[in-house]
C-alpha cells in the first residue's frame, strides 16, 4: 500500500479546499450567516436594465431569516440561533451579504452596514456578494483598510467567462470587467471570490472545460460552481418551456465529470468553496430533480477524483 499523496495545497485531498483552509485560518469551523441588507441592482432598477439577470430569483438562495426589514444586528442574531441548532460546533461567524448586489450604494452607507456586522461579538468578518461592475477604488481601498482587522472576502458574480453568454442571460457587463475588478481587488490584498453558472443555455461543455485556463489566469482565492437551476418565474424557466433544445441541463453524473474536467484544469492555489447550488424544491421549475444535499455532491465529486485518480490542476497550464 503506498503512501497517500500531499498535494501542493499541502493535504491529501485531491482538490483544493476552502473548507480546510478556512478551519486553518480560524482555527475551527466557522459558518456564515446571510443577511439581506435590502440592496437592488442596477440590472434591476433601470441603470443598466430591468428585470435582471434571466436566471436570477434571489428568493432561491435567501435563508427564510433574511429580510431587510430586520436591522443588520436582528438577521445576525436570528441567523446564529439557527445554525447553532443545525451546526452546533460553529463558535464564530462570518456575516455574508448576499442578496442582490451588496455594494451598490455609497461608500458611507456601505461602510456602515459593514460595521454594524463586525459590531457582532461572535461575528469575525463579512463576505461581500457583488457585481463586477458595482464596486469603486474608494470602497475597495476602504475595505483595504478594514481587513488589516477583520476577514473580509468580496465574491463577484462572474457566470461566464465568454461575452455572447453574457449578453444572451442579460447580465449587464462583459468578462472584462470582471477581470478587471477582480484584480483591482487582489491588488489590494484582499480575499476575491468568483461565482460561475455551468449549464446556461448557449455554453456548450468544451466552452466550460476551457473557461478553467481563463479563471486560471486570475488572483482568485476561491470558486463557486453551481448548476443552472431553472426557477419559477424567471424569463430562463419561460424559454426552457419555450425552446428545451436550447439547453444543455446537466444530469448529476455528466454534471460531476464536468465539474472534474474543469478541476483538472483549475490552477492549484485557487480553492474550490462549492460546486453545487440548492434552490428550495418549491420554486423549482426544473425537469431533474437531482434527490442530493449540495454536501452530497460534493463528498460524490471527491469520490471520483480519486475513482479517476486525477486532482485539480493535472491539466493546467497557467501556474
Amino acid at each position: 500500500m503506498t503512501d497517500p499523496v500531499t498535494y501542493e495545497w499541502g493535504t491529501t485531498r485531491r482538490f483544493n479546499a476552502y473548507a480546510d483552509w478556512f478551519a486553518r485560518l480560524f482555527g475551527g469551523r466557522v459558518q456564515k450567516v446571510s443577511i439581506n441588507a435590502g440592496f437592488t441592482c442596477p440590472n434591476r432598477d433601470g441603470t443598466l436594465g430591468t428585470g435582471g439577470c434571466t436566471y436570477c430569483n434571489n428568493e432561491a438562495f435567501i435563508p427564510a431569516y433574511c429580510t431587510p426589514e430586520k436591522s443588520v444586528t436582528e438577521q445576525i442574531e436570528q441567523g446564529i440561533a439557527f445554525h447553532r441548532h443545525r451546526y452546533r460546533r460553529a463558535d464564530t461567524y462570518i456575516a455574508y451579504f448576499q442578496a442582490y448586489t451588496n455594494t451598490y450604494a455609497g461608500t458611507e452607507k456601505l461602510m456602515d452596514l459593514y460595521d454594524q456586522a463586525l459590531n457582532h461579538p461572535a461575528v469575525t468578518g463579512i463576505v461581500i456578494g457583488t457585481r463586477p461592475d458595482c464596486v469603486s477604488s474608494e470602497l475597495l481601498d476602504r475595505l483595504a483598510v478594514m481587513a488589516r482587522d477583520y476577514f473580509i472576502m468580496i465574491e463577484y458574480g462572474i457566470e461566464s467567462v465568454h461575452d455572447g453568454i453574457l449578453k444572451r442571460i442579460n447580465r449587464g457587463h462583459d468578462y472584462a470587467t470582471a477581470e478587471k475588478a477582480v484584480r483591482e481587488t487582489a491588488a489590494r490584498g484582499l480575499n476575491v471570490g468568483a461565482h460561475l453558472i455551468f449549464g446556461l443555455p448557449g455554453e456548450n461543455r468544451k466552452m466550460l472545460e476551457e473557461s478553467a485556463e481563463t479563471i486560471s489566469s486570475l488572483p482568485l482565492t476561491s470558486i463557486k460552481i453551481r448548476q443552472l437551476q431553472l426557477i419559477k418565474g424567471t424569463v430562463m424557466a419561460e424559454e426552457y418551456k419555450m425552446n428545451p433544445q436550447a439547453f444543455d441541463l446537466f444530469p448529476l453524473d455528466e454534471y460531476i465529470d464536468l465539474v472534474i474536467s474543469f478541476t483538472e484544469r483549475l490552477a492549484p492555489g485557487i480553492m474550490i468553496d462549492r460546486i453545487s447550488g440548492e434552490a428550495p424544491p418549491r420554486l423549482l421549475d426544473d425537469p431533474r430533480d437531482w434527490h442530493m444535499r449540495s454536501n452530497e455532491i460534493f463528498r460524490l465529486f471527491e469520490q471520483r477524483l480519486g475513482e479517476r485518480d486525477t486532482w485539480q490542476g493535472r491539466l493546467c497550464t497557467k501556474r
